[in-house]
């Protein structure tokens, strides 16, 4: 069932629970909703009470912010921890990994942190998009151009080929890819791939945290995975074969390291 939940700043949030045992939240990253990690979802429910929502600004959450900030979407992971409880373990994927990692480093009340990907700069000399993406990704979202905020986005911040986005728009994905343009500049925002990972907050996460990645995915995302695990004091690190960034639509395997890892 989805319920509707309200954030601090009185945005509302669309918040689907299923399952039992022990409250496993799953944060999605740019492009995601609750419906694109439902399937982990369903291959966890067995085990856990998992609780799944969409981020503000995507399909059944609003955004009541006037002006976006980190601390607005910890706050919106906050108020789903208190809803199933005041604990809660989680899994964050991609942008979501970030602000799952965000909220433990802000005090929230996670007991144990599975990611997949995260998309930090752990290099400082590798290519990094440009600090004004953020603002330009605003301005496409303001004047309505949703394509044009994911083309930036794409080509921009994850580094596909303008050949490649071409052949993305004459999908039938692409209408899918710009229901979710709005959010985007909040996914850029958690991640800021333009400035070096935070190593020295990182450093002082005290929970348990496993950092996975896929072994066929792009190099600068295995980077970043392993720089978690090597900063974050007793970190776990795996590494899946044969995946890549797109884990989420094959979740069955990494259902079964998340099971081992939350039981």
């Amino acid at each position: 069932m989805t319920e509707n939940i309200t954030s601090k700043d009185g945005t509302t949030l669309a918040v689907d629970v299923i399952g039992q045992g022990a409250p496993v939240i799953l944060v999605g990253g740019a492009f995601n909703d609750r419906s694109t990690v439902a399937g982990l979802g369903a291959e966890l429910a067995s085990a856990f009470t998992v609780v799944t929502y969409d981020r503000r600004g995507r399909v059944g959450s609003d955004d009541k912010s006037e002006d976006y900030s980190v601390a607005n979407e910890v706050d919106d992971l906050a108020a789903v921890v208190e809803h199933v409880g005041g604990r809660a373990s989680a899994f964050g994927h991609s942008s979501g990994a970030v602000l799952v990692l965000e909220g433990v480093m802000r005090g929230l009340p996670v007991e144990r942190v599975a990611v997949y990907e995260p998309p930090y700069c752990a290099d400082e000399n590798q290519p990094r998009p440009a600090a004004d993406v953020y603002d330009r990704l605003k301005a496409l979202v303001a004047a309505g151009d949703r394509d044009g905020a994911v083309e930036l986005f794409l080509h921009e911040g994850v580094g596909v080929p303008a050949e490649a986005i071409a052949g993305m728009k004459a999908g039938e994905g692409w209408a899918f890819l710009a229901d979710k343009a709005p959010s985007l500049p909040y996914d850029v925002l958690v991640s800021a791939p333009w400035q070096p990972m935070p190593f020295d907050r990182l450093a002082g996460i005290g929970v348990p945290v496993l950092a996975v990645y896929g072994d066929q995915t792009a190099p600068n995302l295995a980077e970043a995975t392993k720089a978690v695990a090597a900063t974050v004091p007793g970190a776990e690190l795996t590494v899946m074969q044969g995946e890549d960034h797109g884990v989420l639509q094959r979740p069955a395997a990494l259902a079964r390291i998340l099971t081992t890892f939350f039981g």
